[in-house]
């Protein structure tokens, strides 16, 4: 994607199910665990560069021993950095006790961060400052061991105000006002209350309160806690915890809209954000891979007992298709032909905006995350060519040369690696502002390759905010001197804002809301504007199930093609000399492509949970009035 976005995250659980003792005999370490964790997380990087973070439990502690070890870093490479902090203390306790090298029990005892729960996370970070104290995993703490939580997730609430206000009412006193705050404080509530129910219950029996410890373990309900803290969140959420006793828990969000995939074998269980990563770091086959349903958990018990629950009733499946196109690792075999088939679907465009000129067409792509498209692109545009070349030998029947066949048969597709991404922009820049002094050199072009009479077809992933575009790449292009740039993108026109987790807070940021804006004001119908604001602005105190999304009728008017010539003419200018055009995916074809993920809200404003309709008609508000605040 050449516009940088913040978004998503990445979230890791293991739980070993056997001894440490047994991963030391078999894989030559106890620190079996953490070594997967850090394949795990290095895997998922794609994820979270902002910041990364790692918990351990140990199990079965004595009283008086360290169970829990948490680290985290925001520097610049924060997952090396985590776990070279891990090494170091992990080394200099086998140099200042070297009798614990073959011992796991004393190394359980003495070194931290070994354990047999873990929890990793990766971050962006799509709300509030970027400081050590917001990055996962977060940890609630007690001094009873069952009431310890520590908690890490790929998601973002809709209704945070809604529920921050629920915990007040709850007698609690929250320490900061973020989502993963109050979430936690809300799972944690309904655990102390669980834990305080369970052990009046053992008193009656006789049971004093060391004895009732252990006892306390095996009686909580994980699920129904999980129930009654759920039950009034909006939002997609992958959402991790751990309990200080060892209990282990993900759940997804009722509607599926960020993704998580779990593994079980005998010897452990393993959830990630990525199906590829859990394949590759422990070598298993692609059916062995489970996908979590939406709305349900996957519970492993201090027992090692792992228990799948349907926590919320499941809606109507929408997992966000830009995690296809965009955010996901390419190398997961579903996501792979996914991405050619986006490409593969793009081709007609293509050839009616080339007249179907392929000799005088070079093809190339915006790296890296459109290589895949790009593929596909190319091997419909080699079927359009073969075709063509049968047709022109049938068509001669007799009368063709050697030569002429030859010559016929010789066409092929020009592939061109056109655009050199030079820079990582999004590793070192993170606000918007900061962004323009160097957006303008983060690509470079391939000269020599591009004829005066040639068109440049291009393609991209996704659209989002035209700004590299316009200031860098089609300014770079235009340096080639050909008749013709198109870009591509695989994705379709992105004309709402995002609440789930990836960082579109702003209507104004997207070209295409601003190109509807400009279409507005040239066919005198930009009263439209004031009416919608009007209309947002009476369902500011109605309930979200009852609010609808008004900014919808900005695009009515206008059909896909006349926005998307719009956006060429935003994102070009007089000081480029080719001739400009932007092609966009069409949404159907993104439900082609991607049949079993069909969340789509980015591109039709159909949001999958009511808080959406509010956040987008919050985002409208927020710029008719002029007021940069995020709608979420």
């Amino acid at each position: 994607m050449s516009d940088a976005l913040k978004h998503e995250c990445g979230i890791a659980v293991i739980r070993l199910l056997k001894p440490l003792e047994y991963y030391k005999e078999k894989y030559g370490t106890a620190f079996y665990g953490v070594n997967k964790m850090y394949l795990m997380m290095e895997k998922q990087h794609n994820r979270g560069q902002d910041g990364a973070g790692f918990a351990s439990i140990k199990l079965d502690t004595k009283p008086g021993e360290r169970y829990i070890s948490r680290v985290r870093s925001i520097a610049q490479q924060p997952i090396q950095d985590i776990f070279a902090q891990i090494n170091d203390r992990v080394n200099k306790e086998f140099v200042e006790h070297p009798e614990y090298a073959d011992d796991v029990t004393a190394q359980k005892k003495n070194i931290p961060y070994i354990g047999e729960v873990l929890l990793g996370h990766v971050r962006y970070g799509t709300f509030g400052k970027n400081s050590v104290e917001s990055v996962h995993p977060f940890l609630r703490q007690n001094n009873w061991m069952h009431r310890n939580l520590i908690m890490a997730g790929n998601f973002n609430m809709t209704n945070v105000k809604e529920l921050f206000g629920n915990l007040i009412e709850l007698g609690q006193h929250p320490k900061e006002y973020t989502d993963t705050i109050t979430i936690m404080e809300k799972i944690g509530h309904f655990l102390d209350d669980a834990v305080s129910k369970i052990y009046k219950d053992l008193k009656k029996e006789g049971y004093n309160k060391r004895n009732a410890s252990p006892l306390i373990a095996e009686r909580i309900k994980v699920a129904k806690i999980l129930k009654r803290a759920a039950k009034n969140w909006d939002g997609g959420y992958a959402m991790a915890g751990l309990i200080g006793h060892g209990d282990a828990f993900v759940l997804r969000d009722p509607a599926g809209i960020r993704p998580a995939y779990y593994y079980k074998d005998d010897e452990i269980v393993v959830v990630a954000s990525e199906r590829p990563v859990i394949q590759t770091v422990f070598n298993v086959k692609f059916e062995d891979v489970k996908e979590l349903d939406p709305g349900q958990a996957i519970i492993t018990k201090k027992s090692g007992e792992v228990r799948l629950k349907q926590i919320l009733e499941p809606l109507e499946k929408k997992s966000c298709s830009f995690e296809r196109i965009y955010f996901s690792r390419g190398s997961d075999a579903e996501i792979y032909q996914e991405r050619k088939t986006l490409g593969k679907l793009l081709i007609p465009k293509v050839l009616e905006a080339i007249n179907n000129d392929t000799k005088n067409t070079v093809f190339s792509y915006i790296p890296n995350t459109a290589e895949t498209s790009f593929y596909g692109m190319i091997e419909s545009a080699e079927a359009f060519i073969n075709e063509t070349k049968t047709k022109a030998i049938l068509n001669g029947q007799r009368s063709l040369s050697a030569a002429k066949v030859t010559e016929i048969l010789s066409e092929r597709t020009r592939i061109e690696k056109i655009a050199i991404k030079d820079v990582k922009l999004r590793t070192f820049i993170t606000e918007d502002s900061s962004r323009d002094d160097l957006v303008a050199h983060v690509y470079d072009v391939t000269y020599g390759v591009i004829k005066p009479n040639d068109n440049l077809v291009i393609i991209d992933d996704s659209i989002v905010r035209g700004t590299t575009l316009k200031k860098s790449i089609l300014k770079m292009l235009d340096r080639l001197n050909p008749k013709k740039i198109i870009v591509v993108s695989s994705a379709p026109q992105i004309r709402y804002p995002d609440c789930y987790g990836i960082d579109m807070a702003n209507l104004e940021s997207l070209v295409a809301f601003r190109a509807a804006l400009e279409l507005l004001k040239d066919t005198n119908k930009y009263d439209i504007v004031e009416e919608v604001y009007n209309k947002c602005i009476k369902q500011t105190d109605i309930d979200d199930k009852h609010v609808k999304n008004f900014v919808k009728e900005l695009y009515d008017p206008f059909t896909d093609e006349q926005i998307s010539d719009k956006i060429s003419e935003l994102l070009s200018d007089e000081s480029i000399n080719a001739e400009v055009k932007i092609i966009f995916q069409s949404v159907d074809n993104l439900h082609k492509a991607c049949p079993n993920h069909l969340g789509d809200w980015y591109f039709t404003g159909n949001y999958p949970t009511a808080g959406g309709n509010r956040v987008v008609n919050r985002a409208f508000i927020n710029f008719f009035e002029g007021n940069k605040e995020r709608a979420y």
